[in-house]
């Protein structure tokens, strides 16, 4: 997985055990929005770093840093009911969006996801989310799954 992204002011890399408090703190902050998507609730520190682990090298979590603060993250899980499907999420900080670091980390994940040998990429597309769907279609040829629960799925 490729250590830079294409922003000059920022640095995508895969996380790792001391980055467990920032994203714990970036996942806070996501759940408490009004339509919060992947998490109902805060994660401690411990949860993520349990989390990054039982990924081993199935699955990623990749941080976005700026100025080296992590301003999101992303996350690829492995799917054990369909060995060639994982999930995708990205969260950024709001006051961080639309500056393309969710595509930054988006793209970092999908190609750690063709590397792995996955076929599908699915997730979970907040309804009525502009920003996300603009997001998720630069990524990839958007197929829509099962709405009006807003899956998706990016063929790989």
């Amino acid at each position: 997985m490729a250590g830079q992204s294409g922003l000059p002011d920022m640095v995508v890399r895969p996380a790792t055990p001391q980055d467990a408090k920032a994203i714990a703190a970036v996942i806070a902050r996501v759940a408490e929005e009004p339509q919060p998507v992947g998490f109902r609730r805060a994660l401690s520190a411990d949860e993520v770093e349990q989390w990054r682990r039982r990924l081993s090298d199935q699955g990623a979590i990749v941080v976005a840093e700026r100025e080296g603060q992590v301003v999101g993250f992303g996350a690829l899980d492995f799917n054990t009911e369909e060995p060639d499907t994982c999930t995708l999420g990205v969260w950024v900080l709001p006051e961080h969006r639309r500056r393309g670091i969710a595509t930054a980390l988006g793209s970092q994940l999908l190609e750690f996801a063709r590397d792995a040998g996955y076929r599908r990429v699915r997730g979970r597309l907040p309804e009525g989310n502009e920003p996300a769907l603009s997001f998720l279609s630069s990524l990839g040829a958007l197929v829509p799954l099962r709405n009006p629960e807003m899956r998706f799925e990016l063929p790989l």
